[in-house]
């Protein structure tokens, strides 16, 4: 196989393959991308298994083909080019040349027949766009639960219905659950699909490369999810077993709520964060009518208080929550002001962004923490 490429092309479709990789893998061929003539085109292909990505470049094919080279060390290469076109040569023994204007350089590949076949997407289910899916995953990406244990919440759940789109992670302490009314046709009934973190990372990249008018193709068989931009194609395993009833989370009799400038309240936290024990990352929220006091202490090393304006004329109490939590919430909106709703200290809060674009609805559910 032979073939000349622009710099820019392949650097920014290695970037997309790489980002599937693992760094570190016991199986050498995982570590390597897949590059195979198409036409005009060189189809790329990485996977570490459990995730595969497909992208391609316009090429100018000067002999058909295909091979496996390593794709950290040859995108780390070809960044360090120059800005010009580049030829890459496979040959007989696996290994590859790559030719620069006056740089020679060879780097030692895999047989293709090695590298695992990877599925073919099945007719599309739905077409969402792609600026709509990426805006639920920034927004209930964080929420994911990063303990192997528990596997069916080391992903979202997406539900995809003919009026709309749902996605909901948790970790067990809190909750995101976001809704977008965008029609979805070629849905007729409700879809659910639990979808890895890993995934949904690879899903913002592709969106973000793709531009603000794109539309993802979304199908599914038994085992797998595929996703389409364009020419790419990401195609993951679904995660197996139930995803929680997160319906009966999700509070229903919140007497009392408190407004907050979002800027004000995330410096406040963040400064406050400073003197909260490093493990439990617990600071207290004092309401009261007119003013919400954050604070933190720890008896060794200092305390800190701010007090922030506050719309509230409800009783007076106090409330502790992991400061972590609350600062990935508000990192995640744009809007001026949140609405904190709760029913007393010992149960779920809810927070949720007030005013801003009304075609989603965004939930954010934690529990607080005994102090």
């Amino acid at each position: 196989m032979e073939f000349s490429v622009s710099k820019a092309d392949l650097v920014r479709e290695l970037s997309l393959a790489q980002g599937v990789v693992e760094k570190k893998t016991t199986i050498p061929i995982l570590s390597n991308v897949l590059m195979e003539t198409a036409g005009d085109r060189v189809q790329l292909t990485a996977t570490d298994l459990e995730l595969g990505i497909r992208c391609s470049f316009p090429a100018r094919v000067s002999k058909e083909g295909a091979g496996t080279v390593p794709v950290r060390r040859l995108l780390d290469y070809a960044r360090l080019l120059p800005d010009v076109d580049l030829t890459v040569k496979f040959l007989e023994n696996h290994w590859a040349s790559l030719v620069c204007g006056r740089s020679r350089t060879r780097i030692a590949g895999i047989s293709r027949e090695s590298f695992p076949e990877l599925p073919e997407m099945p007719a599309p289910l739905a077409e969402v766009p792609a600026s709509v899916l990426a805006l639920m995953i920034g927004k209930t990406i964080f929420a994911i639960s990063s303990e192997d244990s528990r596997f069916t919440l080391n992903g979202s759940l997406l539900l995809l219905k003919p009026d709309g789109m749902v996605m909901v992670s948790t970790d067990g302490h809190r909750l995101a659950h976001v809704e977008s009314a965008v029609e979805i046709p070629g849905i007729t009934g409700d879809y659910r699909a639990l979808l890895p973190k890993k995934a949904m990372t690879e899903i913002l990249k592709l969106a973000g490369e793709a531009g603000d008018d794109a539309v993802v193709k979304f199908a599914g068989d038994e085992n797998h999810l595929f996703f389409q931009l364009g020419s790419r194609l990401l195609i993951s395993r679904k995660l197996t077993g139930t995803f929680p009833d997160y319906e009966r989370v999700l509070p229903k009799d919140q007497r009392n709520s408190v407004t907050l400038c979002r800027e004000e309240v995330r410096a406040a936290i963040e400064r406050v964060a400073q003197f909260a024990d490093e493990r439990s990352h617990a600071i207290r929220l004092q309401i009261s009518p007119g003013e919400v006091k954050v604070f933190s202490s720890i008896s060794d090393t200092g305390e800190s208080e701010e007090v922030i304006p506050a719309e509230y004329d409800g009783a007076a109490m106090e409330i502790g929550f992991n400061a972590q939590y609350l600062l990935e919430f508000m990192r995640a909106v744009q809007e001026k002001f949140v609405t904190f709703s709760f029913k007393d200290p010992h149960s779920a809060a809810e927070v949720r962004p007030v005013g801003g674009d009304e075609s989603y609805r965004y939930r954010y559910i934690v529990m607080p923490m005994r102090i």
